[in-house]
């Protein structure tokens, strides 16, 4: 299968290339268990997906990164419906030039929001009713900027953003309407000699949000002060070159299961920094974007970017107990 010209600039999303320092996973049972690729997708047609957000059926809503699409596939790899963004002419998003859709987050009700990097003023936050219907433009974000993972927050009715060229969490009401740069900093920016990805992946759990640097191979926490500010950021682990985006493995641990791209890996992220492989390559990874957890299923759709064979594809696995 030919490769598609225009994933070459995402490709910086997945800088290791090295081995991590990792820690062994503790105890003889297994981080993750079982896993099986339970869906193939088709790389010409820009079915490489990005990110992740998982309904209570078990199936996976994907964002199809260059096909500009949401795709719902159910646990036994079916493709029910499509969503698909509006076409831009003349697109010109930082580093990949072309209009790609990114971040997704579900809200409780079925409502999905996405992130949409254009280079144009179609760059923001959509909205697609449960329904599937139309999709909406809710907020514009800067068209300079690559608004990478995006998290829910439902409690305080707002939306975050990562905005991985620009280095700044962008947050907008979950309503919709102006954006406010919330986080900001070198930790969130990339480095200037790197990939020009910096903050990426994006989660709110327990009173923060968590991003991960890609250019910085860190997993950054963010207090959520009470009056909805921005604290201190908060260095969680590092090592981590090349990291994407991740997810919890509980709604109260601060254990992270993080996709590593370009190294074809996920790895566990114990509280104190420390991590471990926990799935490589040989299980089905090419080029792992992101990751979900729900009722002990993990998630881990692949984009396949560098792949000399792509096969973008979604990674079931069974997250044993204790984790």
């Amino acid at each position: 299968m030919p490769r598609l010209p225009h994933l070459a600039g995402i490709a910086a999303t997945a800088v290791a290339l090295g081995v991590l320092a990792s820690a062994p996973a503790s105890g003889d049972e297994p981080v993750v268990s079982h896993p099986r690729v339970v869906a193939h997708f088709d790389f010409a047609a820009g079915e490489t997906p990005e990110n992740i957000a998982v309904e209570p059926d078990g199936s996976a809503d994907l964002t199809f990164a260059f096909a500009r699409q949401v795709a719902n596939v159910t646990r036994h790899g079916d493709i029910r419906r499509r969503v698909t963004l509006p076409a831009v002419a003349n697109p010109n998003t930082p580093i990949v030039h072309n209009a790609i859709v990114l971040g997704i987050a579900r809200a409780h009700d079925g409502t999905l929001y996405v992130n949409y990097a254009t280079g144009t003023s179609k760059t923001g936050i959509w909205r697609i009713a449960p329904d599937g219907s139309r999709p909406k433009q809710i907020a514009k974000l800067p068209a300079n900027g690559l608004p990478n993972g995006l998290a829910l927050d439902e409690h305080r009715g707002v939306l975050y953003a990562a905005d991985s060229v620009r280095g700044i969490v962008w947050r907008v009401p979950m309503t919709g309407g102006e954006p406010t740069a919330w986080a900001t900093g070198t930790a969130l920016a990339p480095v200037p000699s790197g990939t020009g990805f910096g903050v990426n992946g994006i989660k709110v759990h327990d009173d923060a949000v968590w991003v991960s640097n890609t250019d910085r191979g860190t997993l950054l926490r963010i207090p959520v002060r009470r009056n909805g500010s921005a604290g201190m950021i908060e260095v969680r682990a590092t090592g981590l070159d090349g990291i994407d985006d991740f997810a919890f493995t509980s709604r109260h641990a601060d254990t992270v299961l993080a996709a590593v791209n370009g190294a074809n890996q996920v790895v566990v992220v114990c509280p104190g920094g420390s991590h471990s492989v926990v799935l490589t390559q040989q299980d089905g990874l090419s080029n792992p974007t992101s990751v979900a957890v729900r009722d002990r299923t993990v998630y881990v759709p692949s984009a396949s970017y560098f792949a000399t064979e792509p096969d973008p594809n979604l990674l079931l696995a069974h997250l044993n107990h204790g984790q």
